[in-house]
Order: C-alpha cells, then sequence, then structure tokens
C-alpha cells in the first residue's frame, strides 16, 4: 500500500490513509457489539448463579473477557513529542549511499531502535545516517 496516494474518482479524491482509519472504526464498533454481548450475558449468568454456583464463575469470566475489550478499544494512541535544539544554523545536506554514491531519498530513511538506517534504492546497501563533524 502506498502512502499518501491520492486516487481521483469523479470530483471526489480519496486518500488511501483513509483505509487505517476505516479499519479502526470497524474494529471499535465490533469490539463494543462484543462488549455489549458480553455483558448481557455475564449479567444474565449472574443472576442465574441463584440456581447453580459455577455460573457465577462464568459470569466473572465474561465481565473480565468484555472489560479487556473495553479497555483494548478505548485506549489511545501514545504522542511523542520530542524538541531538539540547534546550537547554530541548521543547512540540509544530501545523503550519499557510502557504497555506491547515489544520492538516498528520504523516504528510504527509517528508524530503528531510535538509530536512523537509510536503504540505497540502487545497490541495496542499508546504512547508519550519522552527522559528520563540521571542524
Amino acid at each position: 500500500m502506498l502512502d499518501k496516494t491520492a486516487v481521483q474518482s469523479g470530483d471526489k479524491v480519496k486518500s488511501c490513509d483513509d483505509e487505517p482509519k476505516t479499519l479502526v472504526k470497524i474494529i471499535t464498533v465490533l469490539g463494543a457489539i462484543a462488549v455489549a454481548v458480553l455483558f448481557i450475558f455475564g449479567i444474565i449468568f449472574a443472576l442465574a448463579s441463584v440456581y447453580a454456583s459455577t455460573r457465577l464463575i462464568v459470569a466473572a469470566l465474561l465481565f473480565i473477557i468484555g472489560f479487556g475489550i473495553a479497555y483494548y478499544i478505548s485506549r489511545q494512541p501514545k504522542t511523542i513529542i520530542q524538541k531538539v535544539e540547534f546550537s547554530g544554523q541548521m543547512q540540509a545536506v544530501a545523503i550519499k549511499c557510502p557504497n555506491c554514491s547515489a544520492s538516498i531519498d528520504a523516504k528510504s530513511i527509517k528508524l530503528v531502535s531510535g538509530v536512523p538506517y537509510a536503504t540505497c534504492p540502487y545497490c541495496a546497501n542499508t546504512f547508519e545516517v550519522a552527522e559528520e563533524p563540521k571542524w
């Protein structure tokens, strides 16, 4: 799937970025329905525990599973804000592959454990992007 690709159909332009949001909404709705069903059956089993005490255990399991699903669908994604202070004026520098000296596009840079790595589209070399000292 391509990121931020637009497909034009008639007068409307759709973004491919909407697909994950739609999937999340579908999962949220299905999770809410599952929680409601589990809670209803939990209440029924809790009320029916008067006749058989094992139904109280089933009711507790249904409530625990329902609360687990409710927590999963209601959690918010974490937003990480990183502020960087620069000691001087910054300038953009072209990144070149150390193997074949080809220019590297910014889209080919990935963060792995907080370290930026780039993959050359020509020779498939993966290397760490490091800032060279300016002295």
